[in-house]
């Protein structure tokens, strides 16, 4: 039996999956979240023995993300598998998905047997990957380095420099720099545009 742990944060869609994983025998939901944070704190109270095989989890969720649960739960409970599902296929994610230790990645729009099957396969030791995905993903690298990812986080939720450079723990001029580095990568006009064109790329 594998179990699961679902992570979306549109209910009816949740419930839907979770009705369709149910059809299979061999797959049990043992828990739905609407976001990481709440999904973290559920899994943390959970006996080591009773943890899930799988979380299988959304992208784009409030308080915490698919990928920055994907890297929680690589750190505190390494045994349990990662598999992201979502409606954007922006190839960006996948870099970062993967660098996050997640073991799948599917579009919401794969039929429920595709879904399925990939569950099994992760289960199975192995890697599952949307091809069209993957492909843009070789062909779309992100320039960003982390820090200059984390500022432009943190200016597009609206946070002044100041209050950037408090977040990061550095000074109001290497904030200005990293972003100013960011807007120069991507080519954009201000940091809002930077970071707009950044998360349609999946970057942030």
């Amino acid at each position: 039996m594998i179990t699961v742990y679902l992570v979306e944060d549109q209910a009816l869609v949740g419930d839907a999956i979770a009705a369709l994983l149910g059809l299979d025998f061999n797959i049990e939901v043992i828990g739905q979240a609407s976001n990481g944070q709440d999904a973290l704190a559920a899994v943390s109270m959970l006996e080591s023995n009773a943890l899930p095989d799988i979380i299988l989890t959304d992208i784009e969720m409030p308080h915490m993300n698919g990928i920055e649960l994907s890297e929680q739960i690589a750190v505190k409970y390494p045994a349990i598998k990662m598999v992201i599902m979502t409606t954007f296929s922006r190839a960006g994610y996948i870099r970062r998905s993967l660098s996050a230790g997640v073991k799948g990645f599917i579009l919401k729009e794969a039929p429920s047997d595709e879904l399925i099957t990939a569950l099994k396969k992760v289960m199975l030791g192995q890697k599952v990957i949307d091809a069209e995905l993957a492909i843009n993903a070789l062909n779309d690298s992100d320039p960003l380095t982390d820090k200059e990812r984390k500022a432009l986080k943190l200016a597009s939720d609206g946070l002044k420099t100041s209050e950037i450079a408090k977040q990061l723990f550095i000074s109001e001029g290497t904030t200005r720099n990293y972003l100013c580095d960011a807007i120069a990568k991507l080519n954009a006009t201000n940091r809002i545009d930077a970071a707009r064109i950044a998360k349609q790329k999946g970057w942030l």
